[in-house]
């Protein structure tokens, strides 16, 4: 008999239905989109056991081996995490995909990682079946029926059989396979910043290990932390989702953010602390005061990317504490400074086992006040460690004479204390997401009335360290009947809403060197928000 471990999910999960049964460890709160209040789904322990467990058994079914993946495309419902319990049950991988995500991008997802089928929502099984003549390799389509605007009628769609249905299906108990905490649970893509995106496999032991962060986050016996971020972002799994079912801090999720009605939300369930990223931050801060700003019963923010100009205040507002902390997906290692200590502005020191150096590009560290590279490696003098599915070559260019070299341009001050600068190489992070430039400059140039474009980024307005807006600089094939209006609404019909220009900027022509690369220096000297021939939706 296998001898169970806490940091594997499906033991976990096993564990915690004998110990505390009937936990409400999991609050998923629902806010139409029409603008309406619909019931709570509700988990405990014993209802994701067995709602894992159906789940499990339906995988089996369609011979779903260990090491097999899969895909979840849906937002924050709580058959989402119990697909994560059933991959765990049956040793297969789970692949989180944005549910916004369309087209050649999920295509390339579906296709990069060999997923043999997908569990997604009616609201995103069309995007799926649009692909299928690319994703040879999918095999199935599990689709959660939730009747949200814009969702599809599953009767309607062929090929899709319904997830409900599957996991009303009595079912014997499934027995866990034999899985070791080396084995991979998950692969998380990156954003694609310089390229395609690189699945990040993760395995059972940092999955495991991230239940653990509410320790290092200070989390109270009582937490109950809440978010509306996506479960496919790493931010939502660890701030929340993993520290809940690790500890049973009774956490509350929300499909989707919503600034407007974050506070109420907390008021509501009682939510002790939440997450924000980036220009979330001064999206919040944003809304017009109110006399019951500091009504409410968070105690502390998790923040990764508070703008230190609105730090204090936005602390003496809303009578929080502010905890920032700064992590990378692929395993570059995890900073932390805690409430009350150090420098505001900072995200803080390395955790303990991890060295992090701010690094020029021969690997000398820099002085204090001088920027470079945040790079991190254990502090037992081993190499770091980063593995993107299929991509040995990458894996190993990532990391350099045993550091893993982020991306992320940083300084230290005299205290050793840390500071986020900007993203190397030019990259765009808009609302916490790294922007892929040339995906953005393909939409535009698909359009018929579009002659040129290049995309670029400009410090945002939110004022959140390391943010930017994206800017499109672009020609019109003819620029008196060119309709702003039209083009962002072609944006948003084919791309993340992250991925969407800020601004337009029309220009008579792109300038460009004698090898035909795009001058950002001259088009940032003509842009403001308020110049001629620069649009916002």
């Amino acid at each position: 008999m296998r001898e169970q471990n806490e940091f594997i999910l499906a033991d976990l999960i096993q564990i915690r239905a004998e110990q505390k049964p009937d936990l409400d460890v999991l609050t998923f709160e629902h806010y139409s989109l029409d603008g309406g209040q619909t019931p709570d789904e509700v988990r405990t322990y014993a209802d994701l056991q067995k709602n894992g467990n159906a789940l499990a058994a339906a995988l089996i079914k369609k011979d779903m081996q260990k090491g097999d993946r899969f895909a979840i495309m849906m937002r924050n419902h709580p058959e989402f995490v119990e697909a994560m319990i059933a991959a765990s049950i049956t040793g297969c991988v789970f692949v989180p995909i944005d549910p916004r995500i369309k087209g050649s991008k999920l295509a390339y997802m579906l296709r990069d990682s060999g997923c043999r089928g997908i569990i997604c929502a009616d609201y995103t099984a069309a995007q799926v079946i649009a692909e299928r003549e690319n994703t040879p390799e999918l095999n199935w389509i599990l689709a959660l029926e939730t009747h949200e605007i814009g969702a599809e009628s599953l009767s309607q769609l062929s090929g899709v059989e319904c997830l409900n249905q599957v996991m009303a299906q009595p079912t014997d108990t499934v027995d866990i396979r034999d899985t070791q905490l080396s084995d991979p649970l998950q692969i998380i893509y990156t954003s694609g910043t310089t390229g395609d995106p690189k699945g990040i496999v993760g395995d059972n032991q940092r999955f495991g290990g991230t239940g653990m962060l509410g320790f290092i986050f200070n989390y109270q016996d009582d937490e109950r932390p809440y978010t509306g971020l996506s479960f496919t972002h790493n931010n939502a799994q660890a701030t929340a989702l993993c520290p809940a079912l690790m500890m049973g801090y009774r956490a509350v999720f929300s499909r989707r953010f919503t600034k407007t009605r974050l506070w109420e939300i907390c008021r509501r369930y009682g939510c002790t602390s939440f997450s924000l990223l980036g220009g979330m931050a001064t999206a919040v801060y944003s809304e017009p005061p109110k006399e019951n700003d500091c009504d409410n019963p968070v105690r502390m923010i998790v923040s990764g990317g508070m703008p230190a100009a609105i730090w204090q205040a936005y602390e003496e507002r809303f009578g929080v504490n502010i905890f920032e902390f700064y992590g990378a997906s692929d395993g570059g290692g995890m900073a932390y400074k805690p409430v009350g200590l150090g420098p505001v502005g900072s995200f803080g020191k390395p955790m303990q086992g991890i060295l992090m150096k701010i690094l020029d590009d021969a690997g000398n560290e820099c002085a204090p006040g001088e920027i470079g590279e945040i790079c991190c490696r254990p502090d037992d003098g081993s190499d770091a460690q980063v593995e993107y599915f299929n991509k040995p070559d990458a894996s190993r260019k990532k990391i350099k004479s045993g550091w893993n070299r982020s991306g992320d341009m940083g300084r230290s001050d005299e205290d050793g204390w840390l500071f986020f600068e900007y993203r190397k190489g030019g990259g765009i992070r808009h609302n916490g997401d790294f922007i892929s430039a040339g995906f953005v400059e393909k939409v535009i140039a698909e359009s018929k009335h579009i002659d040129d474009v290049f995309v670029y980024g400009v410090p945002a307005a939110s004022g959140a360290p390391g943010e930017s807006d994206v800017v499109a600089a672009i020609v019109p094939i003819d620029s008196t009947v060119f309709n702003a209006g039209e083009l962002f609404a072609h944006c948003r019909t084919t791309m993340e809403p992250n991925f969407v220009p800020s601004y337009l900027q029309v220009v008579e022509r792109i300038p460009k060197t004698a090898s035909e690369k795009p001058q950002e220096r001259i088009l940032l000297e003509l842009f403001s928000p308020q110049a001629a021939g620069v649009h916002t939706e």
